[in-house]
């Protein structure tokens, strides 16, 4: 498979291109430095996964900041640290001060002059637009979980998308889906028969972060550590 075989380029953004993982933990440290625990990184992120995939599950008509804003009081209780609803409601606006990956807005500049940028995510509209200040490019098409009235990995998601694409003139076979989340992402591409990057941004870590175990291993078409290196690739194949 090489990469100029493509011409659309589809992203989830969160964990992929905006460091959600920094991000969440940044944003809770008040909150878990209230539960006298010793809680690491990873049991942070992983407790994390859990609310937020069973609330997804539950509620998929919510904006993701109002999720989170659950979430957030779901783990209070689980870690018996008493809030109020301001507080969760804070959480839940945090997502704009979430950092881009120091190699996104680059590697998107560079993949831009080549492709279609799209992305697909779990996200509401006001809150992406803010992390899409952070990546400074213009994408050509943006689908959200606010529009689409669900939460990936449900198969509806990708189908969505799909179709809108097909709208716009593009088959298939004609795009590749680049995503972290073997979960979000790469399970439910294969099968909306997409091939797709794994951009392995935990290559170093344990476990699965803020994302839940996937169950099963995904075929994945091609594996990147980072999106620097996803942009070198194609420019190697431009024989750039």
């Amino acid at each position: 498979m090489r990469l100029t075989d493509f011409k659309v380029l589809t992203f989830d953004c969160y964990g992929t291109l905006i460091d959600w993982e920094s991000g969440m933990v940044a944003a809770l440290a008040p909150l878990v430095a209230r539960t006298g625990q010793a809680l690491s990184r990873n049991a942070v992120l992983e407790a994390h996964a859990r609310h937020e995939s069973r609330q997804q599950r539950h509620t998929p008509g919510k904006r993701y900041s109002e999720v989170l804003a659950i979430v957030y009081k779901r783990l209070a209780e689980e870690w018996a640290v008493a809030v109020d609803w301001a507080e969760c409601e804070a959480y839940g606006r945090s997502i704009a001060d979430w950092p881009a990956f120091p190699d996104s807005a680059a590697a998107l500049a560079e993949l831009k002059r080549h492709y279609r940028l799209v992305i697909l995510s779990n996200v509401d509209n006001a809150s992406f637009a803010a992390s899409n200040r952070r990546l400074g490019v213009a994408f050509d098409a943006v689908y959200t979980a606010e529009d689409i009235g669900a939460y990936k990995p449900a198969p509806g998601n990708f189908a969505y998308m799909l179709e809108h694409l097909a709208g716009m003139g593009v088959r298939r076979d004609e795009i590749l889906h680049v995503a972290e989340s073997l979960f979000h992402d790469h399970v439910p591409a294969n099968a909306a028969g997409l091939r797709s990057a794994w951009i392995h941004r935990r290559h170093a870590d344990q476990g699965f972060g803020a994302t839940m175990d996937p169950g099963v291993m995904p075929r994945i078409d091609i594996r990147f550590e980072s999106m620097a290196a996803l942009a070198a690739a194609q420019r190697a194949e431009r024989g750039g």
